[in-house]
C-alpha cells in the first residue's frame, strides 16, 4: 500500500499577507504593487500642488486630508511589511525598508516643523519597485556598467575638478581686482560665485562686469566653460566604451588586478595599468 501524502498545511494569514505584499509573481501581488505605485505618485503630486500658493489656499483642507490618508495608508502598509516579513530586522534595515520609513515620517514630524511635510517627496524613491513589477531587472546590468565606468574614472575626474577649482579661484580673484566693489564684486567669495556661474554657462546676470578688461576676462571664462564641459564627457565616454568592449569580448582582456589601484580587465598586451599607470604584475 502506498502511503498517503500528508495534506499541505493551509497558509496562515501572515503567509497570505506576505504573498500579496512581497510577492510579485501572483496576480494579487502585481495588483497590490500597481495600486501602491499609483498611490505613491498621487501623494507626491498632492504635496507638489500644496506648494502652489493659489491651489494651497483654495484646496488646503482637501490636500491636508489627502496627505493624511496617504500617510496612514503607507503606515499600515509599513506595519504589515514588518509583520509578514520572514526576517523583520533585515527588512527594516534594508534599502527599501529605510525608504518606506522615511516616506511616512515627514508628515508626523510636521507637527513640530510644519515645512517638513514637503519632504514626503522622498516617497517617489519607492517607485523603484517598478523594476520588480515590470521585470526590468535586466537593465540593472546596464546601470552597473555605467557605475563601473564612473568608479574607474574617479581619479581622472578628481584631477579635472581640482583643476577647474583652481581656474575658478583665479578668474574670481581677477574679477575682484579688475571690477571691485563698485561693480558688484564686493569680495573674493562673491567673485568666485560669479566665476562658477559663468564657467558652468548658467549666467544668472545678477553680477556682471562693466569695464572692458573685465568683460574680456569674462569672455575668456565663458569660452573656457564650453571647453571644460567636454572633458568629463570624453573621459567617461572612453571608459564606457572600454567597459562595453570588455563585456562583449572578454577574451581581449585579462582579469589582472593592479597592485596599485586594484583596477581589473587590462588588454592582453598591457604592461602598465590603464587607470593609474602602475606596472602590472603578470604573475598575479
Amino acid at each position: 500500500m502506498t502511503a498517503k501524502k500528508a495534506p499541505e498545511p493551509e497558509p496562515t494569514i501572515k503567509d497570505q499577507v506576505s504573498e500579496v505584499i512581497f510577492g510579485y509573481e501572483t496576480q494579487a501581488g502585481k495588483l497590490f504593487d500597481i495600486i501602491l505605485m499609483i498611490m505613491i505618485t498621487a501623494s507626491v503630486a498632492a504635496v507638489m500642488l500644496d506648494s502652489v500658493g493659489i491651489l494651497s489656499e483654495s484646496g488646503q483642507r482637501a490636500l491636508y486630508r489627502l496627505e493624511w490618508f496617504f500617510t496612514l495608508a503607507f503606515t499600515i502598509e509599513y506595519g504589515l511589511r514588518i509583520y509578514s516579513s520572514s526576517e523583520p530586522k533585515r527588512y527594516i534595515t534594508s534599502f527599501y525598508g529605510v525608504i518606506d520609513l522615511l516616506s511616512i515620517l515627514p508628515t508626523y514630524v510636521s507637527f513640530f516643523f510644519p515645512t517638513a511635510s514637503f519632504l514626503v517627496v522622498i516617497r517617489f524613491l519607492r517607485v523603484l519597485r517598478i523594476f520588480r513589477v515590470l521585470k526590468l531587472f535586466r537593465y540593472i546590468g546596464e546601470a552597473n556598467l555605467l557605475f563601473t565606468a564612473l568608479i574607474n574614472t574617479r581619479r581622472k575626474i578628481f584631477v579635472f575638478l581640482f583643476a577647474v577649482l583652481n581656474l575658478i579661484v583665479i578668474f574670481g580673484t581677477l574679477m575682484y581686482i579688475i571690477e571691485g566693489p563698485d561693480n558688484g564684486f564686493s569680495n573674493i567669495p562673491q567673485s568666485i560665485y560669479w566665476a562658477i556661474v559663468t564657467i558652468t554657462t548658467v549666467g544668472y546676470g545678477d553680477i556682471t562686469p562693466h569695464t572692458p578688461l573685465g568683460q574680456a576676462v569674462a569672455a575668456i571664462a565663458m569660452i573656457c566653460g564650453y571647453a571644460i564641459i567636454a572633458v568629463p564627457t570624453g573621459i567617461i565616454g572612453a571608459e564606457l566604451m572600454q567597459e562595453f568592449q570588455h563585456r562583449n569580448n572578454p577574451s581581449n582582456s585579462r582579469k589582472i588586478q593592479c597592485t596599485h589601484c586594484n583596477a581589473e580587465h587590462h588588454q592582453t598586451d598591457a604592461v602598465f595599468c590603464r587607470i593609474c599607470g602602475g606596472l602590472l604584475d603578470k604573475d598575479k
